[in-house]
């Protein structure tokens, strides 16, 4: 029993923005995931299709980015709901059933492409049958994602994170024109073509994907739960300075770093394979074997073991976003937290997802087309997602007294349009 004058525990403060290991989160880990093998497959393509062009759309990007990926974090930690809960609660059914379908469709055909991608990059360094390998990956991430704790589950994925330096070591590796690339970051170069557009719409389909949008929010949430005396801030408002200065500080530093390695695959793929003519590359693994005559064997080997270790990362934020998503719209128990006794339909859903990706390359559909088409689905979905996301951030029956301050509301819809326009670009200029 307490008295007035009794001690009162003091609520845990959220990570100090000096510790940064322990600031470094959802933003990191959602901004490394970013950085798959479909996404690896595009920068490839552009890379070898248009040499240095398209790096001045990751410039371009990062802000657009970091400002919806903030945005999702921010509704996550405000009302202690993902986004998809919070579109059934504060929009009818039938506008989160059709957000969540989209992203089921992306999802599905994103985290089969990526599994494709990681058994062809293992079957080129080891041989062997690529469907074993397929189906080797999706039991490890599945296993690991039911059985694991959520704390050292969160851990390995941050250690995961640092197989993108491969790719940066790459572009160390072969000879680069800088001045060329420093050029082409600030100076766009446009070609009104349907090839061009295209690659531009996946490239930030790639880099503004609906499924981090899910995933982000949703570890938002799940940090809230995990956190002793921790609480959504619409419940512990005095905490919102320090909250919100954590979720900007790691949603910035993970978003800089899925760009930056992006452009280092740019680059590379730019200064060896559009270099020697070669500009055909559709997929991940197509692109390190490409490597291997023109650029050596130390090349290829850490450009395909990345395509790899950045498949571990991504396959579990693919499908547990699909998971969260449609937990929250089916009113489920949901989170990577809870045992799975008590979240049975939470782990199904990621389980379906797994099992359906895989089975897609055993199907008529094409991996190698898949894998660079799930980028630009996920571009033109991303539209309608973004536009839910911005409407659902200024409201105030969601958010209460922390609906978007001017600057951020800016960009984010600045990011919205730009994905539109990019998404009617390529429409516009086909056929």
């Amino acid at each position: 029993m307490t008295t007035d004058d009794s001690p009162v525990p003091a609520p845990e403060a959220p990570p100090s923005a000096t510790k940064l290991l322990q600031v470094l989160g959802p933003g990191l880990i959602t901004g490394a995931s970013d950085d798959d093998p479909s996404g690896i497959a595009t920068y490839s393509q552009a890379g070898a299709q248009f040499g240095y062009d398209l790096g001045w759309t990751l410039l371009f990007s990062w802000p657009l980015m970091c400002a919806i990926q903030e945005i999702s974090a921010r509704i996550g930690r405000v009302t202690g709901r993902g986004l998809a809960g919070n579109l059934k609660r504060h929009y009818p059914n039938s506008v989160c059933y059709a957000l969540v379908f989209l992203l089921i469709v992306a999802n599905t055909i994103n985290l089969g492409a990526d599994l494709g991608a990681m058994a062809a990059a293992l079957k080129l360094l080891i041989g062997g049958p690529a469907f074993i390998y397929i189906a080797g990956f999706g039991v490890v991430t599945l296993l690991l994602e039911v059985f694991v704790s959520y704390e050292r589950y969160v851990a390995a994925l941050k250690w995961l994170t640092l197989s993108l330096f491969a790719y940066v070591g790459v572009a160390f590796v072969v000879p680069v024109p800088w001045p060329t690339v420093g050029y082409h970051l600030v100076v766009p170069h446009i070609a009104w073509t349907a090839d061009y557009f295209t690659v531009v719409v996946a490239v930030l389909g790639t880099t503004i994907s609906p499924y981090l949008f899910f995933w982000q929010a949703g570890q938002e949430v799940e940090d809230t739960k995990e956190r002793v005396n921790a609480k959504p801030l619409e419940r512990d408002p005095g905490a919102a300075k320090v909250e919100f200065t954590r979720i900007r500080l790691d949603t910035y530093i993970g978003m800089a770093l899925s760009n930056l390695v992006a452009l280092f695959i740019v680059v590379s793929t730019a200064a060896t394979l559009h270099a020697h003519g070669i500009t055909d590359i559709q997929t991940s693994s197509q692109a390190a074997e490409a490597l291997r005559p023109v650029a050596g064997p130390f090349v290829f080997l850490i450009f395909a073991l990345g395509i790899i270790g950045t498949g571990m990362l991504t396959i579990p934020v693919l499908a547990g976003s699909a998971a969260y998503a449609m937990g929250e719209a089916f009113g489920w128990h949901v989170g990577l937290a809870r045992k799975l006794r008590r979240a049975k339909a939470f782990y199904g859903a990621i389980a379906a997802a797994i099992v359906v990706g895989s089975a897609m390359n055993f199907t008529a559909i094409d991996p190698v087309k898949a894998l660079f088409w799930s980028a630009v689905i996920n571009g033109v979905v991303a539209v309608p997602v973004m536009v839910m996301v911005m409407r659902l951030a200024s409201d105030e029956s969601a958010m209460g007294r922390f609906t978007l301050p001017g600057p951020l509301k800016a960009v984010g819809w600045l990011a919205t349009a730009a994905m539109g326009v990019a998404a009617i670009g390529m429409f516009a200029t086909m056929g």
